[in-house]
């Protein structure tokens, strides 16, 4: 039985991850760690939880004191916030997931760059496996640190891997659009996230300056083999999750759609959790689940390749990747736990 922590237990990405370990068959859950709601039953925050979770919420001084009884840590936490955490798992032999950003990027001037924080853990930030399973599972088996991508880098990463990867598109000319839900931010209380901000209306946020994009950049120009620079654009949408990707690429040569989708299916056909399909993705297929779908169209016209691709942020832009990045470090079968139908309607 492995014996797990959650820190950070009480965010929406946090109490979907303990729902999920709640049903796994080799997990039991050692403790959750809330810094807000250090003492009260878990189960009075979240009323899905009634008779299924009794236990209360622990303080992070608690956390830290019990780490050395678990097997592996969840951190899902504010940017800046795991570092001590992870040090402590790490100095008890404890496999870390964080399913924040703080050990996504290579470099420390990246994080003060984008998140502007001084990175003081940077031996991990080396050690650190990106948690991308469709794209490094063998680097991930073995790991100590599991750095789980962003929402917006998993679906993009994704869409995009077979062209660059490939060398199918002109690598200067990459645009990300993406519409996420609601609870992609969290949460925590403001203004900007209340409904009557929300509903009946979509912005674009980050513009330029979203902390995504060094991360999608950094992905995509480890397989491409040399740099790659683009333009990241996410929305708001109102509803309460999914993340659709729409990304657009210029073509080297001129291509069909079906060559495309050939490429595409051939890329990823041992992965269960990336769905090619020939329909344009929608977010209500892939709610409540680990899936990806992904299709692909040539406009001749242009001669571009516009991509898009569907997640669920809180399973496969989060928790249930998680489990299925736990699920490799401990040699489990990988769709275990997370082998879930997507939830319609």
């Amino acid at each position: 039985m492995i014996h797990a922590g959650i820190i950070g237990s009480t965010g929406y990405a946090g109490e979907v991850l303990a729902g999920i370990l709640l049903n796994h068959p080799e997990v039991e859950i050692s403790f959750l760690c809330s810094h807000s709601y250090a003492g009260e039953a878990y189960n009075s925050l979240y009323g899905n939880y009634k008779k299924l979770i009794n236990d209360k919420c622990i303080s992070d001084k608690e956390a830290i004191l019990n780490i050395k009884n678990i097997d592996v840590l969840f951190t899902a936490l504010p940017s800046g916030k795991a570092i001590d955490f992870a040090k402590a798992a790490v100095s008890n032999n404890v496999k870390v997931i964080d399913i924040g950003s703080d050990f996504r990027l290579k470099t420390k001037e990246l994080y003060k760059e984008w998140y502007k924080y001084d990175h003081n853990y940077t031996e991990a930030l080396k050690d650190a496996v990106y948690g991308l399973p469709e794209i490094n599972r063998e680097e991930i088996k073995g790991k100590t640190i599991v750095a789980n991508p962003g929402c917006y880098p998993t679906a993009s990463t994704l869409a995009l891997a077979p062209l660059v990867k490939n060398n199918l598109i002109d690598n200067t000319s990459i645009i990300i659009d993406a519409k996420s839900g609601v609870s992609g931010a969290g949460r925590n209380a403001s203004t900007a996230n209340l409904f009557v901000e929300c509903n009946d209306s979509i912005k674009a946020y980050g513009v330029t300056t979203h902390r995504h994009t060094p991360e999608i950049e950094q992905n995509l120009s480890l397989l491409a083999g040399e740099d790659i620079t683009l333009t990241f654009t996410p929305h708001l949408v109102p509803m309460n999750r999914g993340i659709l990707s729409v990304c657009y690429g210029k073509l080297n040569s001129s291509m069909e759609t079906e060559e495309l989708l050939d490429i595409y299916n051939n890329f990823y056909k041992n992965e269960y959790f990336v769905r090619v399909i020939d329909s344009i993705p929608e977010t209500r297929w892939v709610k409540g689940s680990n899936f990806c779908d992904i299709s692909v169209r040539v406009d001749k016209r242009t001669n571009r390749v516009i991509v898009v691709s569907a997640i669920d942020n809180l399973m496969k832009g989060a928790a249930s990747q998680a489990v299925q990045n736990m699920n490799i470090l401990f040699g489990l079968e990988e769709t275990l736990a997370i082998n879930t139908l997507p939830m319609f309607p």
